[in-house]
């Protein structure tokens, strides 16, 4: 475990974006660097992925997106999550995301963006470090 603690995570495809392969890829590459990781599968609602969150008691939840619905799809997950009291849950995205976007996306609460071609293992030590922060 390379981890403080074994971090719950869910990844999650929001909407109707039928792509997973980053999103498969990324839970693999968590797994590895001892994350707990749960992957939704695709076409999943904000209130579902919440819903998960809840459930499953997660620390973080990334949002894999490639539609280009990112500046709705992001604030209503973000919405279902503070509705469950999950407002401190981590977010963090990836995608096809454009940097403007990616902005507003961060100050909206969004932690971090990750576009395409983004290292495996750096979005791996952004994540541990960003959830071992909170620990202490």
């Amino acid at each position: 475990m390379l981890v403080k603690r074994p971090y719950r995570v869910v990844v999650a495809k929001p909407g109707l974006d039928g792509h997973d392969r980053g999103a498969k890829t990324i839970t693999r590459a968590l797994r590895d660097h001892g994350f707990e990781v749960i992957y939704t599968g695709l076409h999943q609602s904000p209130e579902q992925i919440a819903e998960t969150v809840l459930q499953e008691d997660a620390d973080a939840v990334g949002l894999s997106l490639l539609s280009g619905a990112h500046l709705t799809l992001f604030p209503r997950t973000m919405e279902e999550l503070r509705s469950r009291g999950l407002g401190d849950t981590l977010i963090f995205g990836g995608g096809v995301i454009p940097d403007a976007d990616a902005r507003i996306l961060r100050e909206q609460g969004v932690s971090e963006v990750f576009g395409p071609g983004s290292s495996l293992k750096a979005i791996s030590a952004w994540l541990e470090e960003a959830l071992d922060a909170r620990e202490d």
